[in-house]
């Protein structure tokens, strides 16, 4: 099947979805999984926007996934922050163990 250029731009709204999912149930493997996959697609879409160009009447379907991606990202970061400053400080007291 021949994916044109939008259905990138839906696959990653699709998987930033399913990472904000994960964030909401503090699943932060699966978040990191479904990260990969995001930074699997973008670099998919890179490629194929080397070749192809964005149909015009795509534009504004790709204005609108694009703020509903960035939207899941502020609120998986949000969820983030407890999780990221309980790791940072354990990783903080690790070092205190190798002194």
């Amino acid at each position: 099947m021949s994916h044109i250029l939008i259905d990138y731009y839906k696959a990653i709204e699709n998987s930033s979805a399913q990472m904000l999912d994960a964030a909401k149930s503090e699943d932060w493997d699966k978040v990191m999984r479904f990260e990969g996959a995001c930074a699997v697609l973008i670099e998919q879409l890179r490629d194929r926007a080397v070749q192809e160009q964005l149909q015009p009447e795509h534009r504004a379907e790709k204005t609108r996934i694009m703020q509903r991606i960035l939207n899941n990202d502020a609120q998986i970061r949000y969820l983030a922050e407890p999780w990221l400053a309980h790791f940072e400080q354990n990783q903080t007291e690790s070092h205190h163990y190798l002194h």
